[in-house]
C-alpha cells in the first residue's frame, strides 16, 4: 500500500513534470487508460492556472491576444508551478518570465506592463490593516527620530519601469485606442506609486527624487538614512503626505548600532 506522500508526489510529477510513470500505477483503468485520465487532470490544472494569470494580467492578455497568452502561460506554468493553493498569489514572477520569453521580444514594454499589473493585484488582495496612528510618534524622543523606521502597508508599493507602462496599462483596460497610439515609448522611465484607496487601486507617477525618498521609507530604512538621501525634495511635506494617505501601519525604533533586523521595539 503506497503512502499518501508517495501518491501525492506521483501525481505532482504527472501534473507539473508531465511524467505519468509513477501515477499511472495508482489509476484504475475502468474503461479509460491511465494516461488519458491523467491528461484530463493535467489539462484542468494548466487551464485553472492560466485563468488565474489572465485575471491578474488582463492588460497583458489584451495586448498579446488569447492564443499568445495561453501559449506563454502554459510554458510559465510548467516552469513555475504554484507553491501554494491561494491562486491570487500565483504569478508574481510572470513579468520576469516575459522578459526572457523569446516570442515576447518584439514587445519590450510587455514585462513592465506586467509589473504594474502585479503591483495592482497585490494592492487589491492585501489585507485591511489600520494605518499608523501618527500620535504614537509623539512618544519618541526627538533625539531618536533618526532611528525610526516605518512599516509600509501591504497595499502600497513602488516600482520603476523603463517604459510608460502605466499609460499603456490604463489605455488598454479603458480600450482607448487613441490614447494607446499616442504613447511614446521613449518617454520612460516612469517612477510609480501603487496603492489601494477607498476600495480602488491608484497608480500614480512620482518624480524621481520623491520616489527614491519613498523607496527608502517603504524599504524600512531608518528615517535618518532616508533623509540623508532626500536631495531635491521637501522631505517633511512628503512624509506628511505618506502619513495622511495611511501608507504606513507601524514603526520600529532601532537600537543604536544595531541592524534593521535587530530593531527592539515595534509601535502599531
Amino acid at each position: 500500500m503506497p503512502s499518501l506522500h508517495e501518491v501525492q508526489h506521483a501525481f505532482r510529477s504527472s501534473l507539473v513534470e508531465r511524467d505519468d510513470g509513477a501515477a499511472a500505477a495508482f489509476v484504475i483503468v475502468d474503461g479509460l487508460e491511465p494516461a488519458r485520465r491523467l491528461s484530463i487532470y493535467r489539462n484542468t490544472f494548466v487551464s485553472n492556472l492560466t485563468n488565474a494569470l489572465r485575471l491578474s494580467y488582463p492588460a497583458v492578455h489584451r495586448l498579446v491576444g488569447a492564443e499568445f497568452f495561453q501559449g506563454a502561460a502554459q510554458v510559465f506554468v510548467h516552469e513555475r508551478p504554484p507553491a501554494g493553493a491561494y491562486l491570487d498569489e500565483y504569478g508574481g514572477d510572470f513579468a520576469d518570465f516575459l522578459a526572457r520569453f523569446p516570442p515576447a521580444a518584439s514587445l519590450p514594454y510587455l514585462p513592465d506592463v506586467a509589473r504594474v499589473e502585479w503591483a495592482v493585484n497585490r494592492a487589491l488582495h492585501a489585507p485591511d490593516v489600520k494605518p499608523l496612528d501618527v500620535a504614537q510618534l509623539a512618544h519618541v524622543d526627538p533625539a531618536h527620530h533618526d532611528r525610526v523606521s516605518f512599516v509600509a502597508h501591504q497595499a502600497v508599493s513602488i516600482l520603476r519601469v523603463a517604459y510608460p507602462a502605466d499609460a499603456i496599462w490604463r489605455a488598454v483596460l479603458e480600450q482607448d485606442d487613441a490614447a494607446l497610439s499616442a504613447i511614446d515609448l521613449a518617454t520612460g522611465p516612469a517612477w510609480l506609486l501603487v496603492e489601494r484607496t477607498a476600495g480602488r487601486v491608484e497608480v500614480t507617477r512620482l518624480d524621481e527624487h520623491a520616489w527614491r525618498f519613498a523607496a527608502e521609507l517603504f524599504a524600512g530604512q531608518p528615517l535618518g538614512t532616508a533623509l540623508d538621501s532626500a536631495d531635491g525634495v521637501e522631505a517633511s511635506a512628503l512624509l506628511a503626505e505618506h502619513f495622511a494617505a495611511g501608507r504606513f501601519i507601524a514603526f520600529t525604533l532601532d537600537a543604536p548600532g544595531h541592524t534593521q533586523e535587530q530593531a527592539q521595539e515595534t509601535f502599531l
